[in-house]
């Protein structure tokens, strides 16, 4: 479908000459059949179809780790991961069988996640195949970019949250295809592609990890995982699989490459490091996550050291903010944490130009999609249009000011694909 051209004036964050951060550049956007066209730099133009003087462009924003049907359930506070799952998280995901519920419940996620910027999501669904496949419809027709995975689990789990190791492979397989024959149906307007997601070790069998990790290879699908959260979870680890590491269990599954997000990584061991720079496995981050559930801080500087791409989640509902700019927040927060414990004169601080990258432009390349959340021609026109109530144009760190003062009220429209798909109530 061919759309006129639209333009969008204001101060553009940009990718910045200095690798990993941005920059604020007056300019207009021109956008044409739900990509960015053109940028033109200057004062913002008085005639644009949208934004003008004192509003701020940002690309939409990327979160590389939550849980849909854990939306709900944010700030059940007082326990560490592997309790909270057990009384928490658990319950919640057997509503989940009901099929209509799920795509409703997807349906309400998608239109709160748009109202905070999110335009783009890695996530995890529930064991329910048919749940599963009506929350990734919802997804994909509120026009956000995703990939989203039934759950894999077949131990250590609820019953009803139990699905043989055969049964759940062969599910999995079956969403792969349905999106990617939706995908070729709707080209461009179909962004959801189905992940192979094993929990995470403790509620896999070995049958199961395998059958997951050949599932991935086979139909080069992305894979999203979770690994060394929680001490207390690694040591179930070591117990469950004779004392091998949480990487090495994984690695023996074919599980890691270049297509799979693992989650948290907060005790990894250098060895461990060494094994997933090799196959350029992913790290989402989680910081909020950790600091609620008592993980831990993960030191990214390490990782980043050692090539191992990261890119940052909010975890929800492990992590307690919806707005991934207070999940970068976080991460900087979490930075200065492991700064102070270290003697390692490497390990420095995320600044606020880094931070606004890695929640927009860098999560979008360390998942592998890159052409959205930039504003650069060609790109998909997933664009945030934000109007702040305060000075920040001439403050000394405006991109500093912006994300410490951040109030969601300044978010006015959330467009994807150049169309809006979330606008302030009041507008």
């Amino acid at each position: 479908m061919t759309t006129s051209p639209r333009t969008i004036s204001g101060t553009l964050m940009l990718p910045s000459s200095d690798p990993g951060s941005v920059r604020l550049m007056r300019g207009t956007l021109t956008l044409k059949d739900g990509r960015i066209e053109s940028i033109a730099e200057g004062d913002p133009d008085a005639s644009a179809d949208l934004g003008g003087g004192g509003t701020l462009v940002i690309p939409g924003l990327v979160d590389a780790h939550m849980h849909l049907p854990q939306y709900d359930s944010i700030g059940i506070d007082g326990m560490t991961l592997l309790e909270w799952l057990d009384r928490a998280i658990f319950p919640a995901e057997c509503a989940w069988a009901d099929a209509d519920h799920a795509g409703d419940m997807a349906s309400r996620v998608a239109r709160s996640l748009l109202s905070f910027g999110t335009t783009s999501i890695c996530a995890y669904a529930t064991v329910h195949h048919e749940g599963t496949k009506n929350a990734i419809d919802a997804i994909s027709s509120a026009g956000i970019r995703a990939m989203v995975g039934q759950v894999l689990m077949d131990r250590n789990a609820p019953p009803e949250l139990c699905v043989p190791a055969a049964a759940l492979v062969k599910q999995a397989a079956a969403l792969t295809e349905w999106t990617r024959a939706l995908s070729a149906q709707s080209g461009d307007r179909w962004r959801v592609e189905h992940s192979v997601n094993p929990r995470f070790a403790i509620s896999c069998t070995p049958e199961l990890l395998h059958g997951a990790g050949q599932l991935a290879r086979t139909l080069n699908a992305p894979m999203q995982t979770h690994i060394s959260e929680n001490r207390a979870e690694c040591a179930m680890i070591a117990q469950l699989f004779g004392g091998r590491s949480y990487t090495g269990v994984y690695e023996d599954a074919g599980l890691l490459g270049p297509r799979s997000i693992l989650a948290h990584g907060v005790w990894l061991t250098p060895e461990e490091h060494a094994t997933l720079a090799s196959t350029r496995s992913i790290i989402a981050h989680c910081p909020t996550a950790n600091s609620f559930l008592q993980s831990g801080d993960c030191d990214t500087g390490a990782l980043r050291r050692v090539a191992i791409p990261v890119a940052v989640g909010s975890d929800i509902a492990g992590g307690t903010d919806r707005s991934m700019v207070r999940v970068a927040r976080a991460m900087i927060e979490t930075s200065k944490r492991v700064r102070e414990r270290s003697s390692d004169a490497a390990n420095r601080i995320v600044s606020p130009a880094e931070a606004w990258w890695n929640i927009t432009t860098g999560n979008a390349n360390a998942i592998g999609w890159r052409a959205t959340s930039r504003l650069a021609p060609g790109v998909e026109a997933d664009i945030l249009i934000v109007r702040p109530d305060i000075p920040w144009a001439n403050a000394p760190d405006p991109l500093g000011t912006l994300l410490y003062a951040w109030d969601d009220r300044w978010l006015e429209r959330t467009l994807t694909m150049g169309e809006e798909r979330w606008r302030r109530p009041g507008l």
